[in-house]
């Protein structure tokens, strides 16, 4: 089992540490010499009283520098999870919407009177009046209700409509 020093994982973040000043040692600014070492002096790793090593800011040994660490490695591999889920979004959800919406599109723009329709509320009628925003559709004889095109879902089929007997 390999030991690690807290003053390996500072240095390799290139951080200063302050694990002197926590047990004890002078603060940055005072001056060093009378009994305990300074930061960075060549007698760094002495024990504390409570049997703990004191500020070190030196490796313990020479560290090889390996890519595979949690932030080694090519920027492409790191953006390439994150490319690839805008491609599954695009053609999941983004494209097939885009596409039902321009299929509404143009359904609303071909409307014309005459036309059975069900509206996204489910009334069902014919249609008797058009204006840019609106629709004036008949549910019954001689009951007419002005809707927003935009809540128009589509056409009834041919055949589906009320049968008057």
């Amino acid at each position: 089992m390999t030991r690690i020093d807290i003053g390996d994982l500072f240095q390799a973040q290139n951080m200063p540490t302050m694990a002197g000043q926590a047990m004890g040692a002078p603060a940055m600014g005072a001056s060093p010499g009378a009994g305990s070492p300074a930061m960075g002096s060549p007698a760094m790793g002495a024990t504390s009283a409570m049997g703990m090593q004191t500020g070190t800011m030196q490796p313990s040994g020479p560290k090889k520098k390996t890519k595979s660490g949690c932030f080694g490695g090519s920027p492409l591999t790191t953006l390439l999870p994150l490319v690839l889920m805008f491609v599954v979004f695009y053609f999941f959800l983004i494209r097939p919407q885009q596409k039902k919406q321009k299929q509404h599109q143009e359904l609303l723009g071909a409307l014309r009177k005459g036309d059975q329709i069900v509206t996204t509320g489910g009334i069902l009628g014919k249609i008797t009046g058009l204006t840019d925003q609106y629709a004036v559709i008949e549910v019954q004889e001689k009951v007419r209700m002005k809707v927003m095109r935009s809540h128009i879902a589509g056409k009834q089929a041919s055949g589906s409509g009320d049968s008057k007997k």
